[in-house]
């Protein structure tokens, strides 16, 4: 199938640009942990992995190396970013903040419906926490933040928090998959969050947001033996 081709026959399944969906699917696969950091990224063999031509694959990796997703080596090629102890720090330093005021604000303007929405998703992750289900614990605490970011009712805290999107869930996977067992306190402050949340206690909901990512950076460094 030529590329003229694949891009029509993906418009027609998926609406979107055959470079987009390309560049959906690399992202996916370096987040989630298929590709992992340092790995060389062949264009060739991306192409035949994906059933495409190189040139929507040579695209995705600029877009990607943009993101800080990717790096371009000199008379080397494109590699996977690798995750540093700084890189860590740098992003939950800021997602630290950012989840205090957003957490903050859901507990003043949630409504009672997405307060209903909120017990639902936590008593899910709840759920899948104890049964050791990482990927459904992984989409869990993904809804559920998001709820709190959408339930802060606050355009440009999201805005914000989306452009480091990428590079949380990187984080949050690695940390979902190798530590949730060695940390007891996992479920136990999303339970605090989301009750401090519904009661309407802004400090309190402010406080165990912002331990709860502090939390998160400690056990990833930790655990990731810089």
């Amino acid at each position: 199938m030529n590329e003229k081709n694949e891009s029509h026959y993906f418009l027609i399944e998926n609406y979107k640009p055959l470079r987009e969906i390309v560049f959906e699917k690399l992202r996916d696969m370096i987040v989630n942990g298929d590709l992992k950091p340092g790995e060389r990224l062949m264009e060739i063999k991306l192409a035949e992995m994906l059933g495409v031509s190189r040139t929507p694959i040579r695209e995705a990796i600029r877009k990607l190396e943009l993101e800080g997703l990717v790096v371009m080596l000199p008379r080397k090629g494109a590699y996977v970013a690798d995750i540093s102890k700084k890189e860590i720090m740098d992003v939950l330093e800021i997602r630290a903040a950012l989840d205090k005021l957003a957490t903050g604000l859901a507990a003043q303007r949630m409504t009672k419906s997405e307060k209903e929405q909120l017990k639902k998703v936590l008593s899910s992750f709840e759920k899948n926490f104890k049964s050791g289900n990482i990927e459904g614990m992984i989409n869990d605490d993904i809804k559920l933040h998001d709820l709190i970011y959408l339930g802060a009712k606050n355009e440009k805290l999201q805005h914000i928090i989306n452009n480091l999107r990428e590079q949380i869930t990187r984080f949050r996977i690695i940390y979902l998959k190798e530590i949730y067992r060695k940390n007891e306190n996992l479920l136990k402050e999303h339970k605090e969050i989301v009750e401090a949340i519904i009661s309407g206690d802004v400090e309190k909901a402010q406080k165990i947001a912002e331990e709860h990512i502090k939390n998160q950076e400690i056990e990833l460094i930790n655990s990731l033996k810089f």
